[in-house]
């Protein structure tokens, strides 16, 4: 899902979106990953006078390496995240988990 909602950018944005990635697995940066809920977090990019979201969660259970997976992408409009979104990754988490087991 993540990758036809960066498929809409031009190649100088995909390559800033995955830049900042890069840069939030070195940092703990509040302005890159901002918890929204127990399990959902939010991947902030502002870029172009775009605010870029992709919500993810974190899969823990490999005791060596922690994945991230990202549920999907939005363009921010409003200052809050909006609760269909939080709740569609709410979805996407459940689906994935109840696959993976």
């Amino acid at each position: 899902m993540a990758d036809l909602f960066i498929d809409q950018f031009d190649e100088k944005t995909v390559q800033k979106i995955f830049y900042k990635i890069k840069l939030a697995e070195q940092t703990n940066d509040p302005r890159l990953f901002k918890k929204l809920n127990r399990d959902i977090w939010e991947f902030r990019l502002r870029y172009q006078k775009h605010q870029i979201r992709l919500l993810a969660f974190w899969d823990k259970s490999d005791k060596e390496q922690t994945k991230v997976i990202v549920t999907h992408g939005f363009i921010k409009k409003v200052s809050k995240v909006p609760e269909v979104e939080i709740e569609r990754a709410m979805a996407f988490r459940k689906l994935y988990f109840n696959y993976k087991n």
